[in-house]
């Protein structure tokens, strides 16, 4: 795995000299994806690159593993609190549709959760903005392909150099860049609730969607899982869908 590391690396620089822009940015969570992404781009740029941890009615543990991260790589970083905000807009939001008398008590969930992502993004584009950075996403191939990212949220970024690798390659990389091991063995998850993991609200494993995507036998039922996660969320892995354009 050195090799892609150092592949990786490269990368990374090419695509900041191509944009023109000074170095590059992650939204750490204290998982192991953005823990990968921190290590990479603070080897692509020792003094142009940033991890921003941004708690959003967190878990007290993500910030202190994101805070080893740091520790560990000694990439610069900031802590944004977006929890008020986040509390301010999402009660506006219901307020609005409740003078219509349209609240949805059942997708109250979602819509929050959804929001906390897409305020993360729209805070560490404005972070990059300073300092002319590229966002870096954080999905790995197993979230790609099942559409497991908020559109417009974690999903909004400039680079995705994890795309191609699996969860379980994403666990080689981590070890060969040196992340701590507790970050390395500890249960995906997207922070959005409390006891929220990625396996339980996917239905499916890691394993076995590396699986899949291995080309390797797994249980029909979680091949039948993964396809309609990936077959419902196709319009997350495409720009705006448009028209064709109309003749006279």
């Amino acid at each position: 795995m050195e090799a892609h590391v150092d592949k990786l690396v490269t990368w990374l620089q090419e695509q900041v000299h191509q944009a023109g822009m000074k170095g590059l940015i992650v939204g750490l969570s204290g998982g192991i994806d953005s823990a990968v992404i921190a290590y990479l781009i603070k080897r692509a740029f020792p003094n142009d690159s940033l991890s921003v941890i941004l708690p959003c009615k967190s878990h007290a543990g993500d910030a202190n593993d994101a805070l080893k991260v740091v520790e560990g790589c000694g990439i610069k970083n900031m802590t944004i609190d977006l929890t008020e905000a986040h509390d301010a807009v999402f009660s506006r939001v219901e307020k609005g549709i409740n003078t219509l008398g349209d609240w949805k008590e059942d997708t109250r969930q979602l819509g929050d959760a959804n929001l906390r992502a897409r305020l993360r993004m729209s805070t560490i584009y404005t972070v990059a903005n300073n300092y002319r950075y590229l966002v870096v996403g954080t999905d790995n191939a197993a979230e790609w392909y099942t559409g497991y990212f908020t559109k417009f949220g974690d999903g909004g970024c400039d680079l995705l150099p994890l795309v191609h690798y699996t969860k379980r390659q994403v666990r080689e990389l981590a070890i060969t860049l040196g992340v701590p091991e507790d970050i390395i063995v500890k249960p995906p998850s997207a922070g959005l609730w409390e006891g929220q993991t990625d396996e339980n609200e996917m239905g499916t494993t890691y394993d076995k969607i590396d699986d899949f995507l291995e080309g390797k036998e797994i249980p029909e039922q979680d091949r039948q899982i993964i396809e309609r996660l990936h077959q419902r969320s196709e319009h997350k892995r495409n720009l705006a869908a448009t028209p064709p354009k109309f003749s006279k």
